[in-house]
């Protein structure tokens, strides 16, 4: 059970301000819980339509969440690192990280679960064993997992306090005219498309840094080093979207069109730099750009 209280003299429709609370939910499943009873404002049923005011106090009991049985599977995957705290991978594009719906296997997991056997963290849960953060489906690279519970603990507390580096390459559309720059953009669920995320003035703080590495003016693309203080989903691809230098592929934030048919973002996950969880020893790891990512880059050139 979740509880709300209505902190501003909001107006707005209960199923509205509730999507914006429950990252997770689409507004029809939202809705759905709300026709079933299972959400009270101010210990009452009401309907999706009824405007939340000031002080309000809305209770959700949320669905059950149904976990996927986890198999081991014998799929191919890059070690950069491993001891008996950590595994340190190296995530191709169009790989889900762990199961989900209409992802049951073929994920990250379940590759981790083959090489690791028993060894993995248990508090991710059942689907999410080890997994300390995420990169999206069809973003290429650097992953950190943690073997067991006590190195969990410690990365989720570096990650928690910004104290984890990490560093992507992208390549977007249109000639990027600032040599580096930071985005400071609050960042949430889109109100109308439950899948995407956009910035929003009432979302979470999300601070994107970036340089050019390299200016492609005959092809009008620009690649460039990215480092983020915060991980919010999507959080690269919405903030080069929004200042108007999409990552090319990206068929969610931008056209998706691209002269090179690239499917999927060019962005890749190139390092990770943090204190091992046990030794407490800085760590830097670097995970190579995938081959079409180099072929685009050589091409450019």
């Amino acid at each position: 059970m979740k509880q709300f209280v209505v902190k501003d003299n909001e107006n707005i429709r209960l199923d509205s301000y509730l999507a914006k609370e429950l990252n997770d939910l689409s507004r029809s499943a939202i809705q759905r819980l709300i026709s079933e009873n299972k959400v009270l404002v101010n210990n009452l049923n009401t309907k999706s339509s009824y405007k939340v005011q000031l002080n309000d106090i809305i209770k959700v009991e949320e669905p059950e969440v149904q976990e996927a049985t986890l198999k081991a599977q014998d799929i191919p995957i890059e070690v950069i690192y491993e001891d008996n705290d950590i595994i340190v991978v190296n995530k191709p594009k169009g790989m889900v990280v762990h199961p989900a719906n209409g992802n049951p296997d073929g994920t990250l997991v379940n590759a981790l679960m083959a090489i690791c056997k028993d060894s993995l963290s248990g508090i991710g849960g059942k689907i999410r064993p080890g997994i300390v953060h995420r990169i999206d489906k069809d973003t290429s690279g650097i992953l950190i997992v943690a073997k067991n519970d006590k190195a969990h603990i410690n990365l989720s507390e570096q990650i928690k306090n910004h104290e984890i580096e990490k560093t992507y390459i992208a390549l977007v559309r249109g000639i990027v005219k600032e040599n580096e720059a930071t985005i400071n953009m609050p960042i949430s669920r889109n109100l109308k498309d439950r899948k995407k995320m956009s910035v929003n003035r009432n979302g979470k703080e999300a601070i994107t840094h970036f340089k050019v590495i390299k200016r492609f003016i005959d092809s009008n693309c620009t690649l460039l080093e990215v480092k983020i203080e915060t991980g919010r989903t999507h959080q690269i691809r919405v903030h080069l979207s929004q200042i108007k230098y999409p990552i090319i592929g990206d068929e969610t934030y931008s056209n998706g069109k691209n002269k090179w048919n690239i499917k999927g973002q060019c962005l890749h996950a190139k390092s990770l730099r943090f204190k091992h969880p046990t030794t407490g020893k800085e760590m830097y790891l670097e995970a190579d750009l995938p081959k079409y990512f180099k072929e685009l880059i050589d091409n450019l050139e």
